[in-house]
């Protein structure tokens, strides 16, 4: 647990600073049991008056229904609007969790909430890059700003050299003469970072990446 702590810990780190709105970050341990938390300054007393404290049991059976439980149920990622929550304290938040699996085996699972509408649509790329980052590091045991060997990284050196060029403006078949590849090349490195990053276009995976500083 101390190692998944400690990549919980480095891996929202990167994604606070660039958050202006009301975020909430869980990490439970793989029995659904609050093992870490962290929010934004202004929720410290929602926070302080909700039920929230370390070892808050997140199963259905002691907190309804909520993202955490739903992916509980289903070993995968599930994303909940405000009304699919029983608990009355999720009832304005998106929520978005997800399973952590290490090597096959059940380690944690994260949960990324926000109360922004506008914020909702980024909520599910930012946790599964936080996921990703989270994985890679507790794997590796290492920092999680170390690329040393052993740690795959998020996106290959090639997809990083794609969406640095898409980053500059390039088109598909500018991008295809300066990296020496087929267009048809691009547009799949193009689809596996949308995949990768979660999301349907150029513009977001540009500003994910920079967000996390994958870029």
């Amino acid at each position: 647990m101390k190692r998944l702590l400690s990549a919980f810990s480095a891996s929202i780190t990167i994604v606070k600073e660039h958050i202006s709105g009301e975020y909430l970050f869980l990490l439970t341990d793989n029995e659904g049991k609050l093992a870490a938390m962290d929010y934004n300054p202004g929720m410290e007393e929602s926070i302080r008056n909700s039920s929230l404290r370390l070892g808050h049991d997140f199963s259905v059976e002691h907190s309804g229904v909520n993202a955490i439980s739903e992916a509980m149920a289903t070993q995968g990622p599930v994303y909940l609007t405000p009304e699919q929550h029983e608990s009355p304290y999720f009832r304005s938040w998106h929520c978005f969790a997800t399973p952590l699996i290490v090597e096959g085996k059940l380690v944690g699972y994260l949960d990324v909430s926000t109360i922004n509408e506008e914020m909702k649509g980024e909520l599910i790329a930012i946790a599964k890059l936080i996921s990703i980052h989270m994985l890679n590091c507790y794997a590796s045991s290492a920092p999680a700003r170390d690329t040393g060997a052993g740690e795959e990284p998020v996106l290959s050196e090639r997809q990083l050299d794609v969406l640095k060029l898409i980053s500059e403006g390039q088109t598909v078949k500018s991008i295809a003469l300066k990296l020496h590849i087929k267009e048809s090349t691009v547009n799949h490195h193009k689809k596996v970072i949308f995949e990768k990053l979660g999301v349907q276009s150029s513009a977001e995976a540009v500003r994910i990446a920079s967000q996390l500083q994958v870029l």
